[in-house]
């Protein structure tokens, strides 16, 4: 190659070298501060694609668990309140059990339907009470209240039985002879009926509850999973980009020098002249 002042080459192969160790600078450098291999689609669309597809599947995961906390704590309440009714029907039954005791006098009996009178209050409190998020379980016989399962849209339908109804109307509030009270303590008196409500509908709200228990954990597990895989797509590995950072910036001090001597060159020719 001859030599010229109108073209300096090595200048203009230092400069190319520089320009191309200045964009993997900058790439790194990017992949640094991000963290991330695949920041956006012009790193890389196609991984880019993918992985926005996970994460779109993971915001929807995440939705969906939220629901089902919120059930769970419906379901939670629910299953609170019968399991007080039904320790309430236990103290039911022993009053029910003295009032079965022919040789009460009126005034003795008279106390202890008082007594029954505010349990069965409180299983009407319980019940009432058993509220959460503008659900109530033991109030919506008939309706049908559902939760969201998975991503795809499948729906848990939560148990309903109205105690109110069902199991007030089947207690005898005043048991006004041993014989009343005799015949409520029966295997199929009030007392036994509204027993049996309550219990399968413990059952019932029990299962309920493991089914959202189960379904959370394993969106739980699915939601670990796919942010890993957005992990192996997208994240970058920072040991690996801190080596070529550090590489990168000495090649670059090297290029700026190189490129420094070559722009000298034109001044070596005036030595030819003197």
């Amino acid at each position: 190659m001859s030599n010229s002042v109108n073209t300096n080459y090595g200048a203009l192969v230092a400069l190319q070298s520089l320009n191309r160790t200045n964009d993997q600078l900058l790439g790194v450098q990017k992949r640094v501060t991000t963290g991330f291999r695949v920041n956006d689609a012009v790193d890389d669309g196609a991984a880019f694609a993918v992985a926005q597809g996970i994460r779109s599947n993971i915001g929807s995961l995440n939705a969906v668990n939220q629901q089902l906390n919120v059930a769970k704590g419906t379901v939670g309440t629910a299953l609170e309140a019968a399991t007080q009714i039904s320790n309430t029907l236990i103290t039911i039954r022993s009053a029910a059990t003295k009032l079965a005791d022919a040789n009460l006098s009126s005034d003795q009996r008279s106390q202890y339907n008082a007594d029954l009178s505010r349990l069965v209050g409180e299983v009407a409190n319980f019940i009432s009470n058993a509220t959460f998020n503008g659900s109530n379980l033991l109030q919506s016989s008939g309706s049908v209240i559902q939760v969201i399962a998975n991503v795809t849209g499948t729906q848990f339908t939560l148990t309903t039985n109205d105690l109110s109804a069902s199991v007030r109307s089947l207690m005898t509030v005043a048991f006004a002879s041993a014989g009343v009270a005799g015949s409520a303590l029966s295997a199929s008196g009030t007392l036994a009926s509204a027993e049996n409500i309550v219990s399968t509908f413990l059952n019932n709200v029990g299962g309920d509850s493991r089914r959202l228990n189960n379904q959370i954990n394993f969106n739980a597990a699915l939601l670990k999973a796919s942010e890993e895989a957005v992990g192996y797509i997208v994240d970058a590995d920072l040991a690996k980009e801190s080596s070529r950072l550090s590489a990168l910036q000495v090649r670059q001090q090297l290029g700026t020098q190189t490129l420094g001597i070559a722009n000298q060159s034109p001044q070596v020719l005036l030595g030819l002249f003197r």
